[in-house]
C-alpha cells in the first residue's frame, strides 16, 4: 500500500521548483492533491503533470500571503476529497537582496507577508480541518537560513527563523491531538528561486560538492508527512548537502 494512499493533501507553492515536486511525489504516493499557487499556469501544469499519470489533483489559485485565499485552498480540499490530512506549507520568496540598515520596507514586508504570515494563514485553517478529519501531518518549509545568517537576507532570514519556532509551537499545541507538524530546512536547490544567481558561487558551499534536487526534498516531505513519521512532531530537518556541519 502507498504511503499516503486514501488522504488528501494542500501544497502551497506547487506551480514550480521543490513545491511541484512535493505535489508530485504525494500524488505517486497515493494522495489526492490540492495545488495552490499565484501562478496558475504553473499550477495547473503541476496538476496535469499529475493527472497524466493517473493521480488526482485540482489546482486552486491563491496567494499564500492572504488569511482568505487559504481558508479557500482548505474549502475546496474538504469540498472535493472530503476532508485533509496533510499539508505542505512551501510558498515562498526570496526577496531584495541588502544589508539590513538599508533593506527596503516594501521588500521586508512582503518576504514577511509571503515566507511566514503564509505559513501561519496556512495553518491556521489546515488545522481545524485536520481536526475534523481525525488528524494529520503539516509540513513546513523553512530553510538552512531558518538555523543561521545570510549577509543581505534579512527578511528571509528572520522568515524562516520564524517559521521554525512557529512550527514547534504548533506541534506541541496539537500533539495530543493527533496532529504532527514538523519544518524542512533545504540549502540551496535548483529551482527558479536561485536562478538569479551564479551557480557557480553556490556549490562551494555545499560540502558534497553540489546543490540540491527538488526530488530530495520532496522524499523527506513525504516520509515526515506518511505514518511512517508517526512518532515525529515538533522537529527540524536540514536537507542541506552538509551546509549547517560547517
Amino acid at each position: 500500500m502507498k504511503t499516503l494512499e486514501k488522504k488528501a493533501a494542500i501544497v502551497t507553492g506547487g506551480g514550480s521548483g521543490i513545491g511541484r515536486a512535493i505535489a508530485l511525489a504525494y500524488a505517486s504516493e497515493g494522495a489526492a492533491v490540492v495545488v495552490a499557487d499565484i501562478d496558475e499556469a504553473g499550477g495547473k501544469e503541476t496538476v496535469g503533470l499529475i493527472t497524466r499519470q493517473s493521480g488526482q489533483a485540482i489546482f486552486v489559485k491563491a496567494d499564500s500571503s492572504k488569511p482568505s485565499d487559504n481558508e479557500a485552498v482548505v474549502k475546496a480540499c474538504v469540498e472535493k476529497y472530503g476532508g485533509l490530512q496533510v499539508a505542505c506549507n512551501n510558498a515562498g520568496i526570496g526577496g531584495p537582496a541588502a544589508v539590513t540598515g538599508e533593506y527596503p520596507i516594501d521588500g521586508w514586508d512582503k518576504v514577511i507577508a509571503v515566507n511566514l504570515s503564509g505559513v501561519f494563514y496556512g495553518m491556521r485553517h489546515q488545522i481545524p480541518a485536520m481536526l475534523k478529519s481525525g488528524g494529520g501531518a503539516i509540513v513546513n518549509i523553512a530553510s538552512i537560513l531558518g538555523q543561521v545568517g545570510f549577509r543581505t537576507a534579512s527578511a528571509y532570514v528572520a522568515a524562516k527563523h520564524g517559521v521554525v519556532g512557529l512550527t514547534k509551537n504548533a506541534a506541541l499545541e496539537y500533539a495530543d491531538k493527533k496532529i504532527r507538524v514538523n519544518a524542512v530546512g533545504p540549502a540551496f536547490i535548483k529551482t527558479p528561486l536561485i536562478q538569479k544567481i551564479d551557480e557557480k558561487q553556490l556549490v562551494p558551499l555545499h560540502p558534497i560538492g553540489r546543490l540540491g534536487e527538488p526530488e530530495e526534498v520532496a522524499n523527506l516531505v513525504v516520509f515526515l508527512s506518511s505514518d511512517k513519521a508517526s512518532f515525529i512532531t515538533g522537529g527540524y530537518y536540514s536537507i542541506d548537502g552538509g551546509y549547517l556541519s560547517q
